[in-house]
Formats: structure tokens, sequence, C-alpha cells
């Protein structure tokens, strides 16, 4: 099987320094996550991430850039519906590449504190929380995420023991390979589904405007995927 070490840059991210490099078959940094330990096998990163801060790779790591993660993420459905913020844009990719059994993530509560550091190299942009038609509900989209995985039998699981606005089940580390994916319910997912199908928001190129969009239809959209795992619908 295959387990994926997604990391992003909350805090609490440097807890992933004692993790054994055995317990996982891969390590997805997220943005500037590569500092969190050297071993990790691609990094993952949006079209205005600084140039200067792009990292050395050997010969067994690799970038990841929008000419490889639009198309994946389009696969699942395009940024409106899934997310458009990097940390489901990696799972996204992650599960199109990898094909993985087990995605856990740690760093990626996308919860900022309003004072002291925001990220574990001190403080950065809130990008998740900025104003987007594609993050209105960041619970439901990480609802969509864990249904979509289920749907190819990969568990989405979160390392995290802080507050969070993912919905994954928390997760232990020594029961990883062990680890399934949720039930969820097939009838609300396919609801949802169809009802993006109706909307037709596709993001072809990765952009997209935020304007011409009903956000009505959206909010429906993400309370199904709620539902779907039996979670609150107001749940943000």
């Amino acid at each position: 099987m295959t387990v994926v070490l997604m990391l992003g840059s909350a805090p609490n991210a440097v807890q992933a320094r004692d993790y054994p490099r055995g317990a996982f078959d891969q390590i997805l940094a997220i943005n500037n996550a590569y500092a969190v330990r050297p071993d990790w096998d691609a990094m993952i990163y949006p079209y205005d991430f600084d140039p200067a801060r792009i990292p050395a790779t050997t010969a067994n790591q690799r970038l990841v850039d929008e000419r490889d993660f639009v198309p994946a993420q389009n696969r699942y459905g395009g940024f409106i519906y899934a997310g458009a913020t990097m940390a489901f844009t990696a799972a996204y990719w992650a599960l199109d590449h990898y094909r993985p059994k087990v995605i856990a993530v740690l760093g990626c509560d996308m919860t900022y504190a309003d004072q002291g550091p925001t990220h574990f190299y001190g403080t950065g942009a809130p990008d998740p929380l900025r104003k987007d038609i594609s993050l209105r509900n960041l619970s439901a989209k990480s609802a969509r995420l864990q249904v979509m995985a289920a749907q190819q039998g990969c568990a989405m699981v979160n390392l995290s023991l802080a507050p969070s606005r993912l919905v994954f089940p928390r997760g232990d580390l020594g029961a990883l390979p062990q680890t399934q994916p949720l039930p969820f319910d097939a009838t609300l997912v396919a609801q949802a589904l169809a009802h993006e199908a109706r909307l037709g928001y596709l993001t072809p190129t990765g952009h997209y405007a935020q304007t011409d969009v009903d956000t009505g239809q959206l909010d429906a959209i993400d309370a199904l995927w709620l539902a779907a795992l039996e979670l609150d619908p107001h749940a943000a």
C-alpha cells in the first residue's frame, strides 16, 4: 500500500521532523514545508510562489507546478468545487499521481492565531481565508475531498491535534497502514456531483473569475458534501 504524508506550513508541521521515514512511502511538501525535513519526495507550489524559495532537488525529488496539478485537480471536478487552496490541490494531485491508500495530513488545519506565529517559519499570509468563491466553506471542501478519496479506496487522516477546519478523522502514526476510508452516503454524493455538473463551472486553466457564479448554488452543494458524511451543514 502507499501511505503519503502531506505537509503544510502550520506551526505544528515541525512535529513531522520526528516521524520515522519508514512510516511513509511518499512525503509531499506544500510550498515552504519542504524546509521541515529534507527527505521529501515532491514539493508542490503555485504560479506566484517566490522563485528564490524553490529548493534544489536531488535525483529522487520532483517539483510539481500548475502544469501538473491543474489537470489533476480538474479530473476531480476543478477548483471551484474542490477548493482553491494548495492543501486541497496537493491532495488531489496525490490522489491522481500516487493512487494511495492513505493520505496523512499535518500542518494544514487552515486556522490562524490572532497573535504569534501563523506558520512554522513565523508569520505568513492566511491564504485559505482569502475571499474566494471556492473557499466559502472549507470544511465542506474537505468533506468533498474525503469522499473523493474514499471512492478510490484512500483514507484521509489528520495527524494534527489542533483545532481544524478539516473534517478528516484524527489519525495515529502507528495505525496508518490499517486505516480504512470512512463510509459515506452514496446517494447524496451522486446528488452533489450531479448539481456540480448542471452548474458547469469548469476551470481548465486553473484560473477563474469571481463573477457570474451563483454562490447560493455552491452553498447548496457544500451542504450536500457535509451531509454525505453526516456532518453539520453549517460547518465552515
